[in-house]
């Protein structure tokens, strides 16, 4: 994962409420895969193949934490959640990318669903007192420079 998407996935996770945190959690996840797939097929090693897996499988971990059990749904989505999770296990003890495939199918059609419950969610976000970032267009075309604007004594509340 780029430099740039961590900082953009931590923007969004400082202004997320619920449901897009979980949305966030499955892109971070998608993201990893696509990382140890490119660690993969681009020869940067086994290490770098099973860091990207172990990271993928953090998030993971994460989602099924996140599951409230108090509803029947959320007991089939644990089910896809596991069968996710030994996908992401064979890829690792198997060194190769092809369960990684299935990791993506199931996670992708997932988050189009969570994707719709963030858009009707309108409860506020989870952080308070988060740093607000501008970005815009200045000093020429296609560089966007970011600036914030927040009090020295700033600080998170959950």
């Amino acid at each position: 994962m780029t430099k740039e998407m961590k900082q953009e996935f931590t923007l969004r996770i400082t202004n997320a409420n619920k449901s897009e945190t979980i949305v966030i959690l499955c892109d971070m996840l998608l993201a990893y895969t696509e990382d140890a797939k490119n660690a993969f097929t681009g020869g940067e090693g086994k290490a770098a193949f099973g860091e990207a897996i172990r990271k993928a499988r953090a998030c993971l971990s994460e989602l099924i934490h996140s599951l409230n059990r108090n509803y029947e749904i959320a007991g089939h989505i644990y089910e896809l959640y596991r069968y996710t999770e030994r996908q992401l296990i064979a890829a690792q003890v198997k060194q190769s990318i092809e369960p990684l495939s299935e990791v993506e199918k199931v996670i992708s059609r997932l988050n189009a669903s969570y994707r719709e419950v963030a858009r009707m969610d309108s409860s506020p976000a989870l952080m308070g007192n988060t740093e607000t970032v501008y970005a815009g267009m200045t000093y020429g075309r296609n560089q966007i420079t970011e600036s914030s604007n927040a009090p020295s004594n700033r600080g998170f509340f959950v």
